[in-house]
């Protein structure tokens, strides 16, 4: 089986670019995907993914996008737990 994943939606905030002790480029960023229908409401729903990219991808990230741009995105999804200040384990999802 292969995880792949697609997405086109807007940043909901320009990309947080880090570095690894190692020297690595990470970008880390949330996009808003709109949904194909309406709830009975009337409100047209969005969904929230984390995404993170490295390396060359994540520099140019972290040159030219911003806010609010309209992107595809492509990869693969992945989970990982750690934890907390406080003592309690948190999962997170992540493109």
């Amino acid at each position: 089986m292969y995880n792949r994943v697609i997405l086109i939606g807007r940043l909901t905030r320009d990309p947080e670019i880090r570095t690894t002790p190692n020297g690595i480029s990470v970008a880390l960023f949330s996009l808003a995907v709109n949904r194909n229908y309406v709830s009975q409401s009337g409100v047209k729903e969005v969904d929230f993914f984390n995404c993170v990219c490295y390396r060359k991808l994540a520099d140019i990230v972290g040159m030219y996008v911003k806010k609010g741009l309209l992107v595809n995105v492509e990869g693969k999804i992945q989970n990982r737990s750690y934890t907390a200040q406080d003592g309690t384990k948190r999962y997170i999802t992540e493109i």
